[in-house]
């Protein structure tokens, strides 16, 4: 980006990079408390793209490490360094005692009504997975449905996506094995709980969505891919089925698909009177999409295209007969409502709820009203409309915090929500076209949410711009002086991060840390130019928010100088790296979670394709320009003191694959970078996140947790 930064990049990129032992050569001459880090070999890799050589010493920490026992001998004594380091810390047993019992709690999800029963996840008590439970409307004894603490002996086989048939008979579901996102589904019927003989394999990135009948449901899926390759090649030609019930696979009927366009993924709804099918397109990460239409009566099947083009997002919200509800930011950046008649002889969009100084995250019909869920400087603000746009009222929620799952169609004459805050696990709420909720369920919890003390602030990133971000405390902290502080960030690919309980950073502000959430560019708060301004030749935004933060945490008296940590995880991981290149000064420790490092490689493996969206082209020399300016593994600082690090993964991670987070740590440690440990702990049986088992993220947090405790002095008892 800066012309200055590139002439220096591409000096490092051509630099060679030694092995490991120079590492602890460096310990033995200057500082006896520096880790000898295990040998890492290098190769002679080097590329040149538009006059630039840019060197990879580490690329065989690519290959899979379930097929290179190269790779696998490489994460063993890795992981053997990491928890040998861990092992001397006193504060990790403290945090995964307080971790245990704060996630002593019913964790609730909203339930999802069919066929005049509740449909609901519960996971109790630290469960390793949640149970999904089924009871009638009008009351009477929940039952199990499915308890995927029976599917494997390690806890690490999970329920992903489910859907009940619309008359509640029978609940397609995905199971998710190892954190993959791969999916294998599966049907159950609901009153016997007796598992069906149906099964389909390689679903992956699906909905799951009844025809009528409960003849048989609609899901995505992607070839099988070669043997070997399944958690690391890309991922293409997916494409759309009908699965009959009573039927195996290979009957299955293909209802659309794009061979001419084999980068296209494909999900599909039914509207809830079950007339059409609305097929959504994406060609990437981004919330650009084409829009069509199958009538599901219709003796063949004739898709028809609704909107051409990848240049606006669309949502759909439900339909009645032939017409359709949408949000899309057409013309609105941060979204409207509109409707269209598909029986009109001129098919044009009507606007019923205009675009708002708030964000649309999501609606839902709940009968013949409309329930808006708008972001609000951040936070949640939901709202109700009759179907002509003409504004009900606001639902009176309980604080500043997140509503998520919210659940209603246009035959339900009650919706469903959560409600969580960083105090406040979900509360599950149930309103009526009035407006007014009332409590479903809430949890009894391990604390006292009212001894939090939860606040929103603002601050100017380096261009000026104002930026949110929550700042959570115990309310008797004694803040004069400052706390040692964990910043948490994102800042991508349209998502917003809004306020929500994780037990994990609880137990850092139990402990007597800040944990302050900052809400940078490049996500979904503020809309599309949110987004924009944080994404392709724009990324530097993100890492200048996120500096501003910590900056901002510092001089206002909230963290010490060398009391600020920070995490960030995915996309978040490739926000950890790059400021730890460009300000290492700033941050005194920090934990980079299944990063995306390697900016010039991303695009190569599973879903990485996508996210040029986000990131860009790595063959278009503009974009590979600005990869190459932050790209967290080419942009290590040698000959300069780096924070404390650890860098997190999984083997099974087929979304960012952990090469990524090998290579990385790799040259880091290859690197002359101070006297502070880098560490990586490597997962296994886990994946990019969802499906993790409790006990592993007990674990994996405590150790994180006490690592960067450690760090930067916040003591655990």
């Amino acid at each position: 980006m800066r012309i200055s930064g590139l002439i220096a990049l591409a000096t490092a990129a051509t630099m060679t990079v030694t092995s490991t032992s120079a590492l602890a050569e460096t310990a033995e001459n200057e500082d006896t408390s520096l880790l000898t880090y295990p040998e890492t070999r290098t190769v002679d890799v080097v590329d040149e793209q538009f006059g630039i050589y840019v060197s990879d010493p580490y690329r065989w920490l690519e290959n899979d490490v379930r097929e290179d026992e190269n790779v696998a001998a490489w994460v063993t004594a890795q992981n053997a360094l990491t928890d040998g380091y861990l092992d001397k810390l006193d504060g990790t047993k403290a945090l995964a005692a307080s971790m245990t019992r704060l996630f002593d709690y019913d964790d609730l999800d909203a339930p999802v009504e069919a066929g005049g029963k509740y449909f609901y996840e519960r996971k109790s008590g630290g469960q390793n997975q949640a149970i999904l439970y089924v009871r009638d409307v009008d009351g009477g004894e929940e039952r199990v449905l499915l308890d995927p603490s029976t599917w494997s002996d390690d806890g690490a086989t999970a329920l992903a996506e489910w859907a009940p048939s619309g008359d509640g008979s029978h609940l397609v579901y995905a199971v998710q094995d190892g954190g993959s996102d791969w999916r294998t589904l599966k049907v159950v019927k609901v009153d016997t709980g007796e598992v069906l003989p149906d099964k389909v394999e390689w679903a992956k990135f699906t909905n799951l969505a009844w025809m009528p009948r409960s003849s048989g449901f609609i899901y995505s899926r992607f070839p099988e891919p070669e043997e070997g390759a399944a958690f690391q090649s890309l991922n293409t030609n997916h494409s759309l089925h009908v699965h009959v019930l009573g039927t195996v696979q290979a009957k299955d009927i293909k209802v659309y698909e794009t061979q001419d366009r084999p980068e296209l993924n494909h999900f599909a709804e039914l509207t809830s009177d079950k007339k059409w099918v609305v097929i959504t397109s994406s060609s990437g990460t981004d919330d650009r999409y084409e829009m069509t239409l199958v009538k599901v009566d219709s003796p063949e099947i004739n898709a028809e295209t609704l909107v051409e083009g990848f240049d606006h997002s669309w949502s759909l919200i439900d339909g009645v007969g032939d017409t359709l509800y949408f949000v899309t930011n057409k013309d609105a950046p941060r979204q409207r409502v509109v409707k269209i008649d598909l029986g009109a002889e001129n098919r044009e969009w009507v606007e019923l709820v205009p675009e708002h100084s708030a964000t649309i995250d999501e609606a839902v019909m709940i009968g013949d009203k409309i329930a808006v869920n708008y972001i609000d400087d951040a936070k949640s603000r939901l709202e109700l409309f009759a179907l002509d746009g003409k504004p009900l009222g606001v639902v009176d929620l309980p604080g500043l915090g997140q509503v998520s799952q919210l659940h209603g169609s246009a035959k339900d004459e009650t919706g469903t929500f959560a409600f969580d805050s960083f105090n406040q696990p979900s509360t599950i709420y149930k309103f009526d076209a009035a407006g007014a909720p009332t409590v479903w369920a809430r949890p009894e919890l391990p604390f006292d949410p009212d001894m939090i003390a939860v606040s929103q602030r603002f601050y100017e990133s380096k261009d000026g711009t104002r930026i949110p971000m929550f700042v959570v405390h115990k309310k008797d902290l004694d803040l004069a002086e400052g706390a040692p502080t964990l910043l948490y960030g994102y800042g991508g690919f349209n998502i917003s991060v809004m306020p929500q309980y994780k037990p994990a950073w609880l137990a850092w502000i139990e402990a007597g840390g800040v944990f302050a959430s900052a809400n940078l560019r490049g996500g979904g708060e503020y809309g599309a130019e949110w987004h924009d301004a944080g994404r392709l030749d724009n990324k530097q935004n993100v890492f200048d928010d996120f500096i501003a933060a910590g900056e901002y945490l510092i001089a206002e008296g909230i963290t010490p100088k060398d009391g600020l940590a920070i995490e960030g995880r995915s996309n978040g991981g490739l926000l950890v790296g790059a400021v730890m290149n460009q300000r290492p000064d700033l941050f005194t420790a920090g934990h980079a979670a299944v990063g995306v490092m390697d900016m010039l490689r991303f695009d190569r493996f599973t879903a990485g394709r996508y996210w040029v969206d986000d990131y860009g082209y790595p063959n278009k020399e503009d974009d590979f320009q600005t990869l190459l300016a932050y790209s967290p593994y080419h942009n290590i600082q040698d000959g300069t003191d780096y924070p404390a690090l650890m860098v997190s993964t999984a083997d099974t991670d087929d979304r960012v694959v952990p090469g990524h987070s090998f290579k990385y740590i790799a040259r880091l440690q290859a690197a002359n970078t101070g006297a502070k440990p880098h560490l990586i702990r490597i997962e296994t049986r886990a994946g990019h996140g969802s499906g993790k088992p409790t006990d592993k993220v007990i674990a994996e947090y405590s150790d994180i947790y006490g690592f960067m405790a450690d760090a930067i002095g916040l003591e655990l008892k």
